[in-house]
């Protein structure tokens, strides 16, 4: 990867809470902290513009629930060609946490998001983007 220089111009106050934040992080330039949030915001970006993103779906849900295990089964398997791998967690006596991992379009990921999260019983439904893109 090449890398390229570049100058910045940016407000004093914005700058000093900038670096009180990376600080807090333990990044240990600026530049990896801006490299960072390019790479998210480009991530971003694709999931908004409909290009293709990889990432995971993470729900937790009571599995006593009437055939809610089935049902998070069923949407999975209509979504088979996007959907890379599942990991199915008991947390405890009465919850579950699935992991679904994705690649595919934003649109596909979105309507598979969409229906998991409105099944009944679904008590946590969080998704994380990240970019399979060597590039970025």
């Amino acid at each position: 990867m090449k890398i390229k220089r570049f100058g910045v111009s940016i407000d004093e106050e914005l700058l000093k809470k900038f670096d009180e934040i990376i600080k807090e992080e333990n990044y240990p330039t600026r530049s990896k902290a801006l490299n960072d949030l390019i790479r998210e915001y480009i991530v971003k970006k694709e999931w908004l513009g409909g290009g293709e993103i990889t990432g995971a779906i993470f729900l937790i849900y009571d599995h006593h629930k009437r055939e809610i295990v089935d049902k998070v089964t069923d949407i999975q398997h209509d979504f088979h060609n996007i959907i890379i791998s599942t990991l199915h967690i008991h947390l405890d006596i009465d919850n579950c946490f699935e992991i679904i991992a994705f690649r595919g379009l934003s649109k596909d990921i979105n309507l598979l998001n969409k229906k998991l999260k409105n099944i009944k019983g679904i008590k946590s439904n969080f998704v994380s983007i990240i970019s399979k893109k060597e590039e970025i």
